[in-house]
């Protein structure tokens, strides 16, 4: 089992007394946190993206870009690109460009990724942000891997003969698609012969364990060889102490920061006590052991080869923290790492033709023209 850290960067402030370090203070954290993740020998390290309080990760390649001159062997995820907010030509040209500055680190986690506060920032209607993902990440896949492209968009200018730059020095770069609560995502990466990457934290596991459970039926469906298949799952959240007390009474600022968010957006907690959160949610709280447990029980249900944990802990402490993911390295992640590792990866095997976003209000002539354009590859 491959091992990441991932961090949405939430800037908040402190859930019991109400303190906040600055903007700059709290990217510096970020960064330090990578460092980290790095020098524990976990394999990769990921930086979400939001437009929308309370996060600050709305430049996922600028952090990135700086993270990859701070480490040097750790691999860099975003988790997830929203690319059904952004222009897959200017997307692309950003990606491509990290791709070389990160020596080819670079791994992409892809997503619809966005709720309405973000909708209403750039346009994006609730009806129409599945079509625009899937719009947008065929044209960036396309001008990743065979370029002229020519695609008859409709959320963006048509292209015609269009060449983008920098050319990636990935070819193919291995594109992951996050997967939370629709099976239209799902449906995507099975399509394209994609890794799947099940967020796998808001919820108990089995709304998460039916969409993994879809995309294998899918990934059948669409004539992909079985030991290509490739799951990743999300957790949500971490403390490790040697005493299984201990790691609950350190994870309390945490599952109050929980609390406060749920009530930010206005919803009742999925999981009302501390207690609940342990038992019910994926979260990592407990001995080593117990730890090992959980995700061993996780794995036999969801199948995945690749496990994220928080790479900070919202409320706690960063050497708090810093001490937990000390003990997950050294006690938790040997044994994890005797689970399957993913299989090789090395791009897709179905008809990209065969691979078109369809929409309810769009006929078929129109379906077939967008296959045919985007089948130029």
């Amino acid at each position: 089992m491959k091992l990441l850290a991932i961090t949405l960067i939430v800037h908040a402030p402190d859930p019991l007394d109400e303190s906040a370090v600055t903007t700059r203070e709290r990217f510096a954290q970020v960064v330090r946190s990578a460092e980290l993740a790095e020098s524990l020998g976990f394999d990769g390290f990921g930086v979400g993206e939001r437009h929308e309080r309370p996060f600050i990760s709305s430049a996922p390649t600028v952090i990135l870009s700086h993270l990859a001159a701070r480490t040097r062997r750790i691999r860099l995820f975003t988790a997830v690109t929203t690319l059904s907010l952004l222009d897959p030509v200017r997307a692309y040209e950003d990606y491509a460009t990290l791709d070389h500055l990160s020596d080819g680190r670079l791994e992409l986690i892809i997503g619809k990724g966005n709720g309405t506060a973000q909708r209403d920032l750039f346009g994006v209607s609730a009806e129409d942000q599945w079509e625009r993902n899937c719009e947008s990440y065929e044209v960036f896949r396309a001008l990743w891997r065979d370029q002229p492209v020519t695609a008859q968009t409709r959320f963006r200018p048509p292209l015609r003969d269009a060449e983008a730059w920098p050319r990636p020095l990935q070819q193919p770069i291995r594109i992951w698609h996050g997967s939370a609560t629709s099976k239209e995502s799902v449906d995507l990466a099975a399509r394209y012969g994609d890794p799947l990457f099940s967020a796998n934290v808001t919820n108990p596991i089995e709304p998460y364990a039916e969409l993994v459970d879809h995309y294998r039926e899918r990934w059948e469906h669409y004539g992909h060889d079985p030991a290509r298949l490739t799951i990743g799952a999300g957790s949500a959240g971490l403390s490790v102490a040697p005493r299984s007390q201990d790691a609950r009474a350190a994870f309390e600022p945490a599952f109050a920061a929980y609390l406060a968010m749920q009530r930010r957006i206005g919803v009742d907690p999925v999981f009302p006590t501390l207690d609940d959160y342990v038992r019910r949610s994926s979260a990592l709280v407990g001995s080593p052991a117990e730890i090992v447990d959980k995700v061993g029980r996780y794995q036999a249900r969801l199948g995945h080869s690749v496990l994220h944990v928080a790479a900070e802990g919202q409320g706690v402490p960063e050497d708090a923290h810093r001490r937990s993911l000390e003990l997950f390295a050294s006690e938790v992640a040997p044994a994890l790492r005797r689970l399957p590792d993913p299989p090789s990866w090395a791009g897709v095997s179905a008809d990209p033709r065969a691979a078109v976003c369809e929409s309810h209000d769009t006929d078929a002539e129109q379906r077939e023209e967008r296959a045919a354009l985007l089948g130029s590859e």
